[in-house]
């Protein structure tokens, strides 16, 4: 017999932003699918209309673009399972939570939200006491008559227990009798999360369900509805929880406290998308290999479900900030000046630099892209420095020798038409030499001048060169006038 070809789908809610516990699930199934040549599906479940989030739509389609999950079929494109929002399949649910009212696995309920309401304060039976399971025909034709408001209900075994096994958990037992007698369709005609669910994977030929561990729970439920149906049980994969760190060492569930948590957030603070999925897939699952670099194509290659844990992992955010600093650093200069231009004109605006010279000094210090602005504001604005700075005791430079060695450096460098890092570097080398200094004496001061701070991503000739002729001597004449006091 011909094996299945795996199909996955990512089914998320219009919401709220992309969290990284959701870009992580939508990850692993497309992960799972890719690894077996399968397809990968979006299903946007928005039933539960009170919550939804304008725009949160946008932002789902816009995430899995930018970091590459393109999926097979889905609202946008179409496919031959669709339609794949799910307000729009509202005609498919009824049908089938009447089918099972007919098979008499099923049951109309007429409990008033009071009457519910009073049994959950009460707590004596836990969840829903059965009371319609058993009304007489003719009563429930009565009350469906006279257009009593109602839902329909799922009849749980009451005895016994449902197993059921998962990818990464292996076998879970229930107790049937902790399975309230869920609901399959609400009053007003929308299905539940846990309903379409089961009635949307089955026509859409869904092999494998990916979802995080908090709905382990909840899989006894989409079983026994699977059983009910006479339908093949999908694989279920169930993720390990993302905890972060605490500021006393100890772990809890991620959220915001932690650090952003957003996919969104995270780009904004300077990390690459392609950095942020890398990490994200090591959130619970490790190649055989132990590779920690890989992109989503070597993502593709090496996943499989064999190497996801049930522990928890916890989101190490200087992980993440090491692995974005490797992603940087791999990259061209011409790649590395791309991204970091946005960075580079909230410094400079429209003005041009040198780009290239500042890409030179610049990558390889770069762990984030959003440290970019504090790391070279001092090109905008010279701070306001003290005199101190001219002082250094390595360089053997005092406030006595800095001065003449800025005004020999303004005579050589007026005089400079061609304004390069080479050039800078052979001019002032020959200062230096001419002068009979270590080239660090001469160079201390003239980089102090220019960049009004004693730590630099660069040394004084690629500072200069960025800065331009005339700003540069502008910065060294002050600096001189500071010395001369």
């Amino acid at each position: 017999m011909q094996e299945k070809k795996v199909r996955t789908r990512f089914a998320p809610s219009p919401t709220g932003f992309m969290h990284v516990g959701n870009l992580r699930t939508a990850l692993y199934e497309y992960l799972i699918a890719k690894n077996a040549s399968g397809d990968f599906i979006l299903r946007i479940e928005d039933t539960d209309q009170e919550r939804q989030v304008e725009g949160a739509v946008e932002v789902i389609y816009d995430t899995l673009k930018t970091v590459g999950l393109n999926h097979d079929e889905g609202p946008d494109i179409g496919g031959a399972f669709g339609p794949y929002v799910q307000s729009e399949r509202m005609g498919t649910y009824k049908k089938y939570a009447e089918q099972l009212v007919q098979e008499g696995k099923a049951y109309y309920c007429f409990c008033s939200k009071d009457r519910l309401a009073s049994l959950h304060e009460e707590n004596s039976f836990g969840g829903y006491d059965r009371h319609c399971r058993h009304l007489p025909q003719d009563e429930v034709d009565a009350l469906l008559a006279s257009g009593t408001p109602h839902v329909i209900r799922q009849k749980m075994p009451t005895e016994g227990t449902t197993t059921f096994h998962d990818a990464v958990y292996g076998d879970i037992s229930v107790e049937n009798k902790e399975l309230e007698d869920q609901v399959l369709l609400k009053s007003d005609g929308f299905p539940t999360y846990n309903f379409a669910n089961v009635i949307d994977d089955h026509l859409m030929e869904i092999t494998h369900v990916v979802r995080g561990s908090e709905y382990l729970s909840s899989t006894p439920k989409y079983n026994l509805l699977y059983d009910a149906y006479g339908w093949e049980i999908p694989v279920y994969v169930h993720l390990p929880l993302i905890k972060g760190r605490n500021a006393d060492g100890t772990t809890s569930k991620l959220s915001k406290r932690h650090g952003s948590t957003g996919f969104a957030d995270l780009v904004r603070e300077g990390y690459l998308p392609v950095a942020i999925i890398n990490y994200i897939a090591l959130l619970g699952w490790c190649p055989k290999d132990n590779e920690e670099k890989m992109d989503l194509q070597g993502l593709t290659e090496r996943f499989s479900i064999d190497g996801i844990s049930k522990s928890p992992s916890v989101f190490d955010y200087d992980k993440l900030t090491w692995l974005n600093g490797e992603y940087l650093r791999a990259m061209t200069p011409e790649e590395f000046t791309e991204q970091a231009m946005p960075y580079y004109q909230q410094v400079f605006g429209d003005t041009q630099a040198d780009w290239s010279v500042l890409t030179l000094i610049l990558q390889p210090r770069v762990t984030k892209l959003n440290e970019i602005p504090g790391m070279i504001g001092f090109l905008k604005d010279l701070p306001d420095y003290p005199v101190d700075f001219f002082v250094n005791k390595k360089s053997k430079t005092t406030l006595e020798n800095s001065a003449p060695i800025l005004r020999e450096a303004i005579g050589v460098l007026k005089d400079l038409s061609n304004w390069t890092v080479s050039e800078l570097h052979d001019t002032l080398l020959n200062l230096a030499q001419r002068l009979e200094l270590k080239n660090g004496t001469l160079l201390w001061p003239v980089r102090i001048a220019a960049a009004g701070q004693t730590v630099t991503p660069g040394g004084a000739m690629e500072l200069l060169a960025i800065l331009g002729k005339e700003e540069s001597l502008r910065r060294l004449e002050l600096g001189l006038k500071k010395c001369e006091g």
